[in-house]
């Protein structure tokens, strides 16, 4: 049987795990875009592995000055950020969608 002490712990450690973020979701691109996100120039990364260099790229293509992976089914702020280029991935981390806000 579980003490409200043990309890405690167990629940923040499960929080800190469903909190953490994936490997690939921890590093920024290394460059911002220069101009306004246009998402529709990074539509041939589709498909793709998300990586360090994808995401390079994609700012690079698109312009974008920020940048934000979407992993599937997770929560995300709202507010628009015109220059923010966000990515969204499927469960096995591959790139699918690419829009600006």
């Amino acid at each position: 049987m579980l003490t409200a002490r043990d309890s405690s712990g167990l629940i923040l450690a499960m929080l800190a795990t469903a909190c953490a973020p994936s490997p690939v979701l921890e590093t920024m691109p290394p460059e911002a875009g220069a101009g306004p996100c246009n998402a529709e120039a990074a539509v041939d990364l589709t498909g793709e592995l998300a990586s360090q260099e994808r995401a390079a790229e994609a700012m690079r293509l698109t312009g974008a000055r920020e940048f934000r992976w979407i992993p599937l089914d997770s929560a995300v702020t709202m507010d628009y950020r015109p220059a923010r280029l966000n990515v969204e991935l499927d469960q096995n981390n591959v790139m699918r969608t690419f829009r600006c806000g």
